[in-house]
């Protein structure tokens, strides 16, 4: 369905023709996609989600450091949707339209969950809220640079993420060097 949807966008013929193209009937893409195009996006983001999580735990990213292993698992998340940046693009745009602003909400925190569960974050408290919306944010904007930008490679996308990490780190130095110490 990827090469189709990035071809033709995402729609219900890109859902007939990905269902026929594996065998199946096309008459079920009702059953099987009940939101549609969307929840073929969201499904797909979900499966993007799973795949991330399991590259990072047969990669062993947990004896990193965090900053390197929030970059590592962006980084195989990246090189995961890298082939099918096109169709990204487009499912980018329909989730930009106004109606889909609470699946593009969702899916945005899905994937900032399971990157953090990729990094092997169990956080049970308030940082559990502020780590994922920090990195949904620099997530998000890592990949509407990568989507504007047309090298097929990862190398600007990931030098983008560098500079963004950075910056959070400056910017967590600065408060934690304005908080009083404790007598």
């Amino acid at each position: 369905m990827l090469p189709l949807a990035a071809r033709e966008g995402w729609n219900q013929g890109t859902l007939r023709a990905g269902l026929a193209a594996i065998g199946e009937d096309p008459a079920l893409a009702p059953s099987h996609f009940p939101r549609g195009a969307v929840g073929a996006v969201l499904a797909w983001f979900d499966l993007v989600n799973r795949e991330t999580e399991a590259a990072a735990a047969a990669e062993g990213v947990a004896g990193l450091r965090v900053p390197a292993r929030i970059r590592r698992v962006v980084e195989l998340r990246l090189a995961a949707l890298a082939p099918h940046k096109q169709a990204l693009r487009r499912a980018a745009s329909l989730l930009a339209l106004p109606w889909n602003a609470g699946c593009a909400a969702a899916a945005a925190g899905a994937a900032a969950d399971s990157l953090w569960h990729a990094a092997g974050d169990v956080s049970a408290d308030f940082s559990w809220y502020t780590r994922r919306a920090t990195l949904a944010a620099i997530y998000a904007a890592t990949i509407a640079w990568w989507l504007r930008d047309d090298d097929p490679g990862l190398a600007g996308a990931l030098q983008f993420l560098d500079r963004r990490l950075a910056g959070l780190a400056r910017l967590q130095g600065l408060g934690r060097r304005g908080r009083p110490r404790a007598a």
